[in-house]
């Protein structure tokens, strides 16, 4: 099926201020960040009617919104809700990028629905939405060494190894959104899974 060309939300998932910033846990608002410059959009800006920053462009050829919700993690559904139903946007064309811990660190995966693994923001989002049709950005964070509480590694800034790759990561994670807005999921999920896994 091939992607609508009307308009998308694309969210990246974080917690607000400098405390978070950098942390695991942000990396979906790192992601929004290179889609709004690449949107050609500029700064992000307050969006009081949903509780969100946000900045409106075009990507791959469709009018965007990027946001990142000014709330904790937990309650990203209330302003996902919220800028769904400002913008007139279905459920289906939104994309949520997101930290993932399933995944190994870099690893870039794209789903629509499922489970939640977890996640808190995921969580919220399905809640509000009344569904778990929307899209995601998957950005591999890995699993905590020994027996660190997933909890306290999200909020933990990454190492000085994965800094060193996390700007190719991130790049490659802000492609896949692109793809698909552009391409729609089963040929995006082609272009970014390896044969392999």
């Amino acid at each position: 099926m091939s992607p609508v060309p009307g308009p998308a939300l694309v969210v990246g998932l974080g917690n607000p201020g400098p405390d978070y910033e950098g942390t695991r846990h942000n990396v979906g608002t790192r992601v929004a960040a290179l889609l709004a410059t690449r949107a050609g959009a500029g700064r992000f800006s307050a969006h009081k009617r949903s509780n969100s920053d946000i900045a409106q462009g075009r990507l791959a050829g469709r009018p965007v919104t990027v946001a990142v919700p000014r709330t904790y993690m937990n309650l990203s559904g209330g302003p996902v809700a919220g800028l769904v139903q400002y913008f007139s946007i279905p459920p289906t064309e939104v994309i949520v990028v997101h930290d993932e811990l399933d995944l190994d660190f870099g690893v870039v995966r794209l789903k629509r629905g499922g489970g939640e693994g977890g996640h808190n923001g995921l969580r919220s989002i399905s809640k509000a939405l009344g569904t778990k049709d929307y899209l995601r950005v998957r950005f591999g964070i890995g699993r905590p060494p020994g027996r660190q509480d997933p909890a306290d590694y999200v909020l933990k800034r990454f190492s000085g190894v994965e800094n060193k790759e996390l700007d190719v990561g991130l790049d490659l994670a802000a492609d896949a959104a692109e793809a698909l807005l552009s391409e729609g999921l089963e040929p995006a999920q082609n272009r970014f899974h390896p044969l392999s896994g």
